[in-house]
């Protein structure tokens, strides 16, 4: 039919007078869908790079900031142990002082408990040797004519010219020899200790007699004392070398001299015994003998 053959059925979005039917709006709508979907995906895709990015960035600051509280921790861990290390080493210096101070302290100890045990002994010695001129001498000391005496270390024996001599002679009288020969035993058994032969008279000057041998009393003293000192020794046994001989004359006197007793006690032998001394002072020997 012509009526139907007019009657044409277009199918949804052809229109007539298009060409293929197709509207020309849509390839924008496909592109501005595709550009809205490249933005979103673009908007979420940058929100994620940025969180991304940020926690990248956080991540990496946490480190710096490790790192640094890293070195920080190691300088401070260094430097604790070279304090450790100074205070170490410091208390083992002090440790070592104080060990060399005991060591001092301890060898101090034991030289002063040896040097009082040598004193104690000395003393010992000394006290024995006292005691045993004192029983050789009993008799002469009960008369006056000796005296025995002791002090810092050292022993005295006083002995009147009398019992040695006879008036105005410097050899030895046979009352004389047998008292030396007493005294000897004891002298010759004495150690480290030297032995002062010493004479003294008193002012009155030698007789015409005994002048052309003895001008002054300096020679007689001095022969009393070495004819003593030769006695012990060839004798009596007593070892040459403690012995020394010394004459004062009358310079030294104990009395005074305005008396017969007086002059009597200032004529006199003296023998003292003195503890010897170490090499380069033996020169106390004749200060003690020049002692009043």
């Amino acid at each position: 039919m012509s009526g139907d053959s007019d009657k044409t059925v277009y199918a949804k979005g052809v229109g007539p007078g298009r060409e293929g039917g197709a509207k020309p709006w849509v390839p924008w709508l496909v592109t501005a869908l595709v550009l809205l979907l490249a933005g979103a995906a673009g908007y979420f895709g940058y929100g994620a790079y940025s969180a991304q990015k940020a926690r990248a960035d956080e991540a990496e600051k946490a480190a710096a900031d490790a790192r640094v509280r890293t070195v920080a921790t190691e300088q401070a861990r260094k430097a604790l142990e070279t304090q450790l290390a100074g205070q170490l080493a410091a208390k083992d210096q002090k440790l070592t002082a104080l060990e060399d101070e005991r060591t001092r302290l301890s060898t101090e100890r034991e030289q002063l408990q040896q040097a009082v045990a040598e004193k104690d002994a000395e003393l010992a010695r000394l006290k024995a040797t006292y005691e045993d001129i004192e029983q050789k001498l009993k008799s002469e000391i009960a008369d006056g004519e000796i005296r025995v005496s002791q002090a810092e270390g050292r022993i005295q024996v006083d002995l009147v010219d009398k019992i040695l001599f006879d008036s105005g002679e410097a050899s030895l009288s046979p009352r004389g020899a047998e008292v030396l020969a007493r005294l000897g035993t004891v002298l010759a058994k004495v150690e480290n200790r030297s032995i002062l032969v010493s004479g003294h008279t008193d002012d009155a000057p030698p007789s015409q007699r005994l002048a052309a041998t003895y001008p002054t009393n300096w020679e007689l003293s001095v022969a009393r004392a070495v004819n003593v000192v030769r006695f012990l020794a060839e004798k009596a046994s007593v070892p040459q070398g403690r012995l020394v001989a010394a004459g004062h004359g009358d310079t030294k006197p104990v009395a005074s001299n305005a008396t017969p007793k007086g002059r009597a006690r200032n004529r006199r032998i003296e023998i003292l015994l003195i503890p010897d001394l170490p090499a380069g002072k033996q020169g106390e020997v004749k200060a003690a003998a020049a002692a009043p």
